[in-house]
């Protein structure tokens, strides 16, 4: 009896999105937003470099793709923001340590305390000793073995529908983040993430001059696409200019991210607002806490999410792993039959799956483990789906349908409304004169080589670009931290103007130049004639 050749044809690619804003302030000895990036290292990129590791150490060949943004790579990259987060460390093991003191009378705060003693310590390690610093490099390297790809983003994460009718400032933000990815990785990008998914008409002429060869679109971004896709979601399609869009798929996307009806939601896992940082005495926390009396996040966090209640039960670590790996089993068998069903297709089917690469560890604290426990079985089975990437699928598919996708992006509500509310519409006239002003200066000094005047455009640049990365709209329309956001949108907008009248005017104050370059010392290569 001969057995039966099983092949495979359904295909299932995780996209993690990692991006942070850029936000390094040398002028004081502490600030608070610098934890946004220190949190992210702890909980989110060190655990998933240490996962991979494991699978890619173990033989399992799995694939996943990754995007790293410039602003990123740059912080992570920065040797004053390294020394500042083994600092960070420093203080939690200690603070870790104190409360094993405090809780030695209670078995269940004790053991919790040393475990984050363990967490902490493990990462200051690995960082240390294992990583030397370079978190970049570990991702690389799982690049160059295999098993990742690394997609390409725009400079500073900027709203690109929004910069509508100022085609060389988007040019320049997609051209100066291909530039810095290659300068970084060493390679080629194959892929693009397009800032919060968002796509309007003619972007995808100006990823196909970068070289670019597909995009990530939200659902309805493809489903509304004119014609119709054949396939709906689960076939990529080129755009006239000949980039391949590929659709995020809700329903996989949903069941993992959402608090509510998703897996992070699970009573047992732990409660991520509930933190040691907001129940001690600010005597306690003092010796620890940086900026000094401030009330902060620490991770520190003894509590599981119970339900719809301020009194929570205590957080069990091995029922929340139990949990993870059950929730991966679910996910895993649901994909089985979402495959089975598409098996009856004529056509072979990709699912993409797109995540805040934060989710896993920062927000969802056991989703590292819930990734790993899925891979494994998707590695390990691979009868009715095997993972992929983007780049991969098209290599094996190259024939798709050519449609036009609808403006979109995966914002609340699908479209703009999240960059362009009533918080923070007063940004946008400010930031298109300054794209004005941009191409002006640029076109004007085109043939320049005066280092000076080249030294000065080049920063004019850095301070547009950073001034609209999307998440100063963001924290705006959120309100999580609209005091920062507006003073940064500001002052890269103050710089400049000033920048922009000194170019004019051919005055360029040197030592105000060498402070804005100091503060804002980010894409130390940049081609300021994209803007031309």
């Amino acid at each position: 009896m001969t057995s039966k050749l099983i092949v495979v044809t359904g295909a299932f690619a995780i996209i993690l999105h990692a991006h942070l804003p850029f936000v390094r302030h040398p002028e004081h000895e502490d600030f608070l937003e610098e934890d946004w990036l220190y949190e992210a290292i702890t909980e989110t990129y060190l655990p998933l470099i240490r996962m991979m590791r494991r699978l890619a150490d173990e033989g399992l060949a799995f694939k996943l793709t990754l995007s790293l943004t410039p602003t990123l790579c740059a912080m992570l990259r920065d040797e004053l923001l390294q020394q500042r987060y083994l600092r960070h460390l420093e203080r939690l093991i200690a603070l870790a340590q104190q409360e094993t003191e405090r809780n030695r009378h209670h078995a269940q705060l004790f053991a919790l305390s040393q475990f984050y003693a363990h967490f902490f310590r493990e990462a200051r390690d690995y960082f240390e000793a294992d990583l030397k610093r370079d978190v970049v490099r570990a991702f690389c390297e799982l690049q160059r073995e295999g098993f990742l790809e690394i997609i390409a983003s725009a400079a500073t994460h900027a709203f690109l529908p929004l910069l509508d009718g100022f085609p060389e400032v988007q040019r320049a933000q997609i051209r100066i983040g291909c530039d810095d990815y290659r300068e970084t990785f060493g390679c080629e990008p194959s892929g693009f993430w397009l800032p919060e998914c968002g796509y309007s008409a003619g972007l995808d002429s100006i990823l196909q001059e970068a070289n670019l060869r597909w995009f990530v679109l939200d659902t309805h971004g493809l489903m509304f696409a004119r014609p119709r896709p054949r396939h709906a979601l689960f076939a990529p399609c080129y755009t006239p200019a000949g980039l391949a869009a590929f659709a995020r798929d809700r329903e996989s996307s949903h069941e993992v991210w959402s608090a509510e009806s998703g897996y992070p939601g699970d009573p047992v896992y732990r409660d991520f607002y509930r933190d040691v940082g907001f129940d001690r005495s600010e005597e306690e926390l003092q010796p620890f806490v940086r900026p000094s009396g401030l009330r902060k996040f620490t991770g520190l966090k003894y509590h599981r999410v119970t339900g719809r209640t301020n009194e929570k039960e205590f957080y069990n670590r091995s029922w929340a792993e139990a949990t993870a790996d059950e929730h991966a089993e679910d996910f895993f068998k649901k994909h089985q039959a979402r495959f089975a069903e598409l098996a009856e297709m004529n056509f072979d089917p990709i699912i993409v799956s797109p995540f805040d690469a934060e989710l896993f560890g920062h927000w969802w604290f056991e989703g590292p483990r819930f990734l790993e426990s899925f891979i494994r079985m998707a590695t390990q089975d691979q009868q009715s789906f095997r993972l992929t990437t983007p780049s991969e699928f098209l290599a094996a598919h190259p024939s798709q349908q050519v449609v036009r996708p609808n403006p979109s992006s995966w914002g609340e509500n699908g479209f703009s409304g999240v960059w362009l509310d009533d918080n923070n519409t007063w940004i946008y006239p400010h930031l298109h004169a300054a794209a004005r002003h941009m191409t002006e200066i640029a076109r004007k000094n085109r043939d320049t080589s005066e280092p000076v005047i080249e030294r000065a455009l080049k920063q004019s640049a850095r301070e547009l670009l950073l001034a609209q990365s999307s998440d100063w709209a963001f924290l705006m329309k959120t309100r999580t931290a609209p005091e920062y956001a507006v003073r940064r949108t500001k002052e890269h907008l103050l710089r400049f103007n000033r920048l922009y009248e000194q170019t004019i005017a051919h005055e360029i104050d040197i030592g105000f130049l060498l402070e804005c370059e100091a503060r804002s010392n980010v894409f130390p290569n940049l081609n300021w004639r994209y803007y031309v």
